[in-house]
């Protein structure tokens, strides 16, 4: 598993298209989106205390699965997740 490469500034930094879309800035701000409501997801799991890895004590180990947890969501959504940045990307294509 490789870890999702960070952006050059270069894409960062940018300027849109004639008409101020460009769509791989919709994609991205849908795919970040979704990775979002996924960290969230399983944020609410293991904070519920149903089992979703170890809650205890240990602060850093709750860091480390706070981390584990947002990084997890990230590489969801940018390998198709649950399927909703695709249909936020087209919607704000429109």
């Amino acid at each position: 598993m490789s870890t999702p490469a960070i952006p050059p500034l270069s894409i960062l930094s940018a300027t849109p298209s004639p008409g101020g879309r460009d769509p791989h800035r919709a994609r991205d701000a849908a795919q970040q989106f979704e990775a979002l409501l996924i960290g969230q997801m399983l944020r609410g799991v293991r904070e519920s205390g149903s089992g979703w890895l170890d809650s205890g004590e240990d602060k850093a180990g709750d860091c480390a699965t706070e981390f584990a947890e947002q990084q997890l969501a990230l590489v969801m959504a940018q390998n198709g997740g649950l399927g909703l940045s695709g249909l936020i990307a087209h919607g704000l294509d429109k």
